[in-house]
Parts: structure tokens; C-alpha cells; sequence
């Protein structure tokens, strides 16, 4: 309760940026990708490492989950996207059951991503985007100040086994229905 308390917050202060602005257009989400087909290669640092993470690094090691997020500040989350990055902390350790990597992408910068990290007890990898270069390759799409989210699985061999890309009608691909992608991407 006191993590909600926290990321409901009436601070704004930060809100408005050079990010905000520059994701402030509505740009909806573009189906670039087909399944079957190899995702693009991208590299980011990751809160609390010092090496950033390579997606191609993961290539026959482990079924990856790519899960863009849409955070406005440290405090301030999007309403749709809180939830989902509460259910995907619960569903953390069937993830790892199944095999599968969970990398969460943020468009927040390295400060306000370490207390994202803290206040929300992330076990899995938070990869740092500010630029919002990722987002883009993976056409995620933007609206008022942040990228949408989206989310990708991606078998081992790098190709893609299944995308939700971010819709009013669902706003997220449940954990549940990740990992039901997640167990089909192993076979």
C-alpha cells in the first residue's frame, strides 16, 4: 500500500521535460514485426550493473520477454502500466520456472529508474531508454509525454513469438498470457 501511495503521488515536479515534449504527439503503435521474424538488436544500460544488456547476448540461452513500460517520472506511473509491472514483479519466479529472461524497458533516466527499481522490489532487469531510441526501433508508440508499452517474446533462436502492442482496449498482455507465449516459445 505504501508503494501506491508513493507512485500516486501529486508531485509532477519532473513531468515536464525534453522527453515529454518529445513523446508528446500522439503516435499510435506500428505492427512492424511478423512473427517468426528476428527482432533487432539493441544494447542499454541496466540499473544497478555496470555492463549494459545486449537482447542478442540471450541467443540459445533462454525465451525473453521484453516488456516496454510507460513511466513519466520516479513518481509518477501510468495508470494502465503500474498494475501491469506489479502483476509481472508477482509472476517473476514462473518466468524463471518456464526459462525465460523478463528484461523491463523504461524511458526514465538512470536516477529516477534506481528508485523505480527500489520502490517497486524489481528482481528482473531494468534497461534505461531516456532517448527513447528503443521504443522507436520496436514502434511502441507515444502519447502525452511517454512512450506506450508494448510487449515481445522472443524464442531462442531471437525470433519473435508473440507482441501486444498497446491499444485502449488493452492497454497490456496480461502475465498470464505471457506466460501462456512464454511456454509455446519453449516448445
Amino acid at each position: 500500500m505504501t508503494a501506491a501511495f508513493k507512485l500516486t503521488s501529486m508531485d509532477f515536479r519532473g513531468v515536464i521535460s525534453r522527453r515529454f515534449f518529445k513523446n508528446f504527439l500522439p503516435l499510435p503503435a506500428l505492427n512492424r514485426f511478423q512473427v517468426g521474424q528476428t527482432l533487432p538488436d539493441f544494447e542499454l544500460p541496466v540499473v544497478g550493473q555496470r555492463a549494459p544488456i545486449k537482447l542478442s547476448s540471450y541467443r540459445h540461452k533462454a525465451v525473453i520477454v521484453i516488456a516496454f513500460t510507460r513511466i513519466f517520472t520516479e513518481k509518477q506511473y501510468c495508470p494502465f502500466c503500474y498494475p501491469h509491472i506489479v502483476s509481472m514483479v508477482a509472476a517473476h519466479k514462473q518466468f524463471e520456472q518456464l526459462g525465460a529472461e523478463v528484461l523491463m524497458i523504461t524511458s526514465t533516466d538512470m536516477r529516477q529508474s534506481k528508485i523505480v527499481q527500489q520502490d517497486l522490489g524489481l528482481a528482473m532487469p531494468l534497461l534505461v531508454n531516456p532517448s527513447c531510441a528503443t521504443f522507436r526501433l520496436y514502434g511502441t508508440g507515444q502519447a502525452l509525454g511517454a512512450p506506450l508499452p508494448a510487449q515481445f517474446v522472443i524464442d531462442r533462436t531471437g525470433k519473435l513469438r508473440f507482441q501486444h502492442l498497446f491499444s485502449f482496449a488493452h492497454t497490456n498482455a496480461s502475465a498470464e498470457r505471457l506466460l501462456w507465449a512464454v511456454h509455446n516459445a519453449s516448445r
